[in-house]
Parts: C-alpha cells; structure tokens; sequence
C-alpha cells in the first residue's frame, strides 16, 4: 500500500499552489456571450468541488483546511462577487445549466443567493431543460446535481446512466483519452465525488476493478498527469481500492516543487495566465486524488486493525 505520507503531500503542496494562484480563477465580464462568458465559471465551480471534498473527508491537515477554506471564501467573495456573476451569467444564458452547476457546492458548503435558487426552480420546470443536448455523462451529471439540489432529477439518474459508454462495458482496450475522462466523470457522479462508493453498480464496479489496472498503467506510460490523477480518484472510489504504489509515487514526482501538477509531461511555459490555465484542473485533480486516497488509506487500516 502506498505511503500516506505521500499522498498527503500531493494533496498539501497542490492547495498551495492553488492557493498562491487564486486569481487566474477569474472571470470576463465583459466578454462577448457569442465567444462563451459563461467558459471562465468551470474552474470555479471545479475549485468548489474539491475544496466541498476536502472539507468533507476531514483528513486534511490543518494549514491545507484553511488555505481551502480561504480559496473557497476567495473565490464566493471576490471572483462571483457574492453569488451576483452567477446571476448575470443565468440570465446572460437563461437556459445554460452552468450557473446551476457552478453554484450547487457552493450551496452545499452554505453560501446562497436566492435570485440564482429562483431561476432554477423555474428553469427546471421547462421541458427544454430535458431537451438540453448534451453528452451521456454529462446528463448523468446534470440529473446527479438535479438530486442533490432536491430537486426532481429529469431524466431519472438511472436512466441517464443506461447510455453512458460505462454501463455498456465495452471491449476495455477501446478506451482513449475522451473516453476515459468520460469514464472517470461517470464514477464521480454515481458515487458522489467519492462519498458513497456503493452508488456504483456491482457489475459496473466488477468491471473497473478488472481494467482500471491496465488503464492506469498505459496513462502512466504516456505521463498524462491529469488523466493518471483522474483514475487514481476512480481506484479510491472502488469498494477495494489498489492506491497503486508505483502510480502514485510517479504521480508524486511529476507534482513541481511549488506544488503545481502539469497535464502531461512536463510544466508548460509562457505567459502567467496561459499556463494557469494548463496546469490548474491537473493541480486540482491532484488535490482530490490526495484527499480521497489518503481517507481511503486511513479506511483500509482501520480495517486491518
């Protein structure tokens, strides 16, 4: 079993960073809805995910509990200015499901801005909300924060799941890079980022135990960080995790000093902002991967005792 203390690690050194980074989670107010105003809230809404996580798992130390606190305090205050950009952005986009993504951890974590639950209740009314083109996953995704919200999920979450590539379980060797973030999505809202493993189907959860090996292992061939960390958060959601040693100790290494994780690779270069961009969701990944290993470790050797 790998090492705690270097799971944890990944997970503290990538809060600072995100920490020290807070402003490249920024918005453009005045950007043109045609060229997409609503693209600069998924990091924000990513941001509260995980920190939602952290907070929930309760295995973060106590410098990395407040840096999460601050950065999620940071971004409700300063980056959506009290909830009031989410506002903006809803009637910018009335039917856009993206203010309603972004806002449900918030939400979750106590923040609230009542014109934003308005517009929800009302939009999810609509028969286009159903209508709403849009991947499998990423339906499975809408009707999982449908529920959490406590609202009707439409479709039913089972029935989003029926036509996702992962309830097919197809011939594990076709699976490439959009297909496994697909697949690493899928687990995530199933269980809940993490919280309920069992919300995994038992065929669904037989059928990642036998491949997720295999596909962790080709991805760590490639030094495809983002997705590595990705997979390592699906191996914590498993009812036995593996936590592979060799994965996360390269894992660890790829993580830069100041606790930037790059994509793939090696860091990126070039203009502050640019490479913010590249390097944050990877960073994040690496947070959440953290945080849920190192709950799992503690889990098994409770277990074991």
């Amino acid at each position: 079993m790998t090492d705690t203390r270097l799971i944890h690690t990944v997970g503290a050194g990538a809060v600072e960073w995100l920490w020290a980074h807070r402003d490249g989670f920024r918005l453009e107010p005045d950007a043109d809805p045609e060229t997409g105003f609503l693209e600069r809230f998924k990091p924000v809404g990513e941001l509260a995910l995980i920190c939602a996580v952290l907070f929930r798992e309760g295995v973060a130390g106590s410098r990395q509990a407040a840096l999460a606190r601050r950065l999620i305090d940071h971004a409700w205050r300063d980056t959506l200015d009290g909830g009031r950009m989410l506002v903006r952005g809803q009637r910018t986009e009335p039917l856009s499901p993206v203010p309603f993504e972004v806002y449900l951890p918030f939400r979750e974590l106590g923040y609230s801005q009542p014109e934003l639950e308005r517009a929800v209740v009302l939009n999810h009314r609509l028969d286009s909300w159903r209508a709403f083109e849009t991947s499998p996953t990423r339906r499975l995704a809408l009707s999982a924060f449908q529920r959490r919200y406590g609202l009707t999920p439409r479709p039913p979450e089972s029935e989003a799941l029926r036509v996702t590539w992962l309830a097919r379980t197809p011939e594990p060797w076709t699976v490439e890079g959009h297909i496994a973030y697909d697949i690493t999505h899928c687990v995530f809202h199933l269980t809940d980022w993490g919280e309920n493993p069992g919300g995994l189907p038992a065929d669904i959860a037989d059928y990642l135990t036998t491949w997720l090996p295999a596909w962790i292992d080709d991805w760590l061939d490639l030094e495809r960080w983002d997705l590595l960390g990705e997979l390592l958060v699906v191996d914590a959601c498993l009812p036995r995790p593996t936590l592979d040693e060799p994965a996360w100790k390269a894992f660890a290494a790829a993580q830069q000093p100041d606790g930037a994780m790059p994509a793939a690779r090696t860091m990126p270069e070039g203009d502050e902002q640019d490479v913010f961009d590249l390097v944050y969701h990877p960073t994040l990944v690496a947070a959440f991967a953290s945080v849920l290993a190192t709950s799992r470790v503690l889990t098994e050797l409770a277990r074991a005792s």
